[in-house]
């Protein structure tokens, strides 16, 4: 509890003390004006409050029906009941305030990952310094416990990293020389120097941040109803009283010739006006919103906006790019087929002919291969756009690449027809064999989609660059309901659009991609969500939800999120507008009192804010 909390807790404990010790009494005549000692002490802040809303033109809102109410009631003589009124309200905003501060916990543990200072090392000692104040390429030292303040490339040493407050993911990293590592992470067992390669203002962790806390600009259509309802109704409510409280006098005096009884419809007036306070709607609303944020937050999933939340509750159509999204994008060898050679001598040519190149394929030939592809000797090595390479072996020409440099340079071979990128070795014009890579399909690819069908998706799509038996291979293995292969870029675009019109309105379109080549889809859905995106800029610029690890299974949590966030705000509108309809009318009738009156105002809005608080919990959903 903060220490404004405390003070309002400490108010509300002696004016309830006082107003107890008072009501025992029973004073008569003047001495009811002991009321106004616990009254002033527990609300002379909404009354002042209320004034400055008034001298600023902010006259409708909750302080000035709570002021205009209690002073009614104190000035009509019922002083217990104004005092009451002002006690509960406080109550119930104290509440409020401890709940909306339990949910920005959760929302701001991610504010942890701020790095408070850089360890760089002069004159052979370890000085603190301000992560903006490191120059892209200068080195800092990380000790062990110590959190990363900058992207870098670790240049000595070796460690465990945590990444949880990045990804949600629990199990640490390890960490050698050579390897990337991105802001905000705990170093955790060995001693590491990193040559930063961004700038502290461009690094993950900034980037994530600034993610964070703009979040709540973007507000969802439930929010801007919630504000807009409040615009109009509480004027409403205001004008409802003054009506209640002149015009049954009126007609009662002039037109019935009956008592007017003034007292009697001010205090229903006054009652009508504590029954009406928007507060559990404009509360719980936005908390529910933070809260569903929040909880996304500590699974990995970074949403920009209450907006892309409530959206996704909306999702019918989930469309995946594949490289990087539902495979690994890490390219290995899965067979060799030699013709007239040993498997080991056709991988040891086609490593040494792409050893100068650091295409994924030339990387996965050189991983492939038993021995380390020895430079010196290769030489006169030209690289020929879209079908391969030739180079000179120990003097020997050799080829390697696919059907397009077969043919080209007429050497005769033996077609692979097995899905996957197949490279074709030949040395002397005489074909050797060839190697068959493939990409790698996540292990958990397959129970995303199977979990995104279980959460009532539509369809799902493959849209991808590759020839269409590795898409269809891959998209029949995963359960895939739509391929598209052999696209580019634009194609993409052209593809999403298609499936736009396609949809039913009510639905969204989700594209799931890596964030790097697919800025434009992710873009032109309704919904990105970038994959496997930390540390990638593209991705955060471009998605509009960013999922810190590569999990695919997260795009149904973050669905389910949503919708049980969604379910929590319908939930407290419909509790909420139906209780104070019933109660306004019965306040109107002079039925209701004004005990009720506070049980639907305070009441309900601590109802409602409980139940917002219920999207901060995520166990049942993972």
């Amino acid at each position: 509890m903060s220490r404004k909390q405390k003070k309002v807790l400490f108010r509300i404990i002696i004016s309830a003390i006082l107003l107890i010790i008072i009501h025992l009494i029973e004073p008569d005549g003047w001495f009811s004006l002991l009321y106004l000692i616990p009254y002033f002490i527990i609300g002379y802040d909404i009354l002042r409050k209320a004034i400055l809303g008034i001298i600023h033109g902010e006259v409708f809102d909750e302080n000035f029906l709570m002021a205009v109410a209690t002073v009614g009631a104190i000035g009509l003589g019922e002083y217990s009941e104004g005092v009451a009124v002002m006690l509960f309200y406080q109550i119930g905003e104290l509440f409020q305030s401890y709940a909306v501060g339990k949910s920005r916990k959760n929302i701001t543990a991610l504010m942890d990952i701020r790095p408070d200072y850089a360890n760089i090392e002069k004159d052979g000692e370890l000085e603190q310094v301000a992560p903006e104040e490191v120059a892209i390429g200068q080195t800092i030292v990380v000790r062990p416990g110590e959190k990363i303040p900058l992207d870098g490339v670790i240049i000595e040493g070796n460690s465990t990293i945590n990444t949880s407050a990045l990804t949600g993911e629990s199990v640490p990293r390890d960490a050698e020389t050579g390897d990337e590592v991105i802001s905000g992470c705990v170093n955790m067992t060995g001693l590491i120097k990193v040559k930063t390669t961004k700038e502290f203002g461009e690094s993950t962790v900034s980037k994530i941040l600034d993610l964070v806390e703009n979040s709540s600009m973007k507000k969802s259509r439930s929010e801007n109803f919630i504000s807009k309802f409040a615009k109009v109704y509480t004027p409403a409510v205001c004008y409802s009283a003054v009506a209640l409280a002149v015009l049954p006098p009126l007609v009662r005096m002039f037109i019935l010739n009956m008592e007017p009884e003034w007292g009697v419809w001010v205090f229903r007036a006054l009652t009508f006006l504590v029954i009406s306070c928007p507060c559990a709607l404009v509360i719980s609303i936005p908390l529910s919103f933070f809260g569903g944020i929040g909880a996304a937050s500590k699974c990995g999933i970074l949403v920009k906006g209450s907006n892309y939340l409530e959206a996704l509750s909306e999702a019918g159509y989930i469309v995946f790019d594949k490289t990087g999204t539902l495979t690994e994008g890490v390219f290995r060898v899965k067979n060799v087929y030699a013709k007239d050679a040993a498997d080991e001598y056709v991988l040891e040519i086609a490593a040494l002919a792409e050893s100068y190149s650091s295409h994924p394929i030339s990387n996965s030939l050189k991983e492939a291969c038993a021995n380390i592809p020895d430079k010196e000797r290769v030489s006169q090595v030209e690289e020929i756009s879209g079908h391969g390479v030739t180079a000179l072996i120990d003097g020997k020409e050799a080829a390697v690449g696919n059907a397009k440099l077969m043919n080209k340079l007429k050497i005769s071979y033996k077609e692979c027809a097995e899905p996957g990128t197949v490279v074709y070795v030949a040395l002397e014009q005489k074909y050797l064999g060839c190697i068959l890579i493939s990409d790698v399909i996540k292990e958990d690819a397959k129970d995303a989609i199977e979990s995104l069908k279980k959460a009532g998706i539509r369809k799902t799509v493959m849209l991808t660059g590759d020839n269409k038996a590795v898409a269809e291979a891959v998209g029949k293995e995963l359960g895939i309901d739509e391929i598209h292969s052999e696209l580019l870029p634009a194609d993409k675009v052209t593809r999403v659009e298609e499936l736009l019109k396609e949809k039913a309105d009510k639905e969204k379109l989700v594209f799931v991609g890596d964030g790097i080549n697919d800025a434009p889809v992710l873009t032109r859905a309704d919904i990105g969500v970038a994959m496997g995106a930390l540390g990638s800029d593209a991705a955060i610029e471009a998605a509009d939800v960013v999922l810190m690890d590569d999990d695919p299974q997260k795009i149904s949590l973050a669905i389910k999120i949503s919708r049980k966030c969604l379910r929590i705000v319908y939930q407290n509108i419909v509790f909420a507008l139906a209780v104070k309809a019933l109660c306004l009318i019965l306040g109107a009738l002079g039925i209701a009192n004004m005990w009720i009156a506070i049980f639907a105002d305070v009441g309900v809005m601590v109802i409602a804010v409980i139940n917002a608080t219920r999207t901060l919990y995520t166990k049942k959903l993972t």
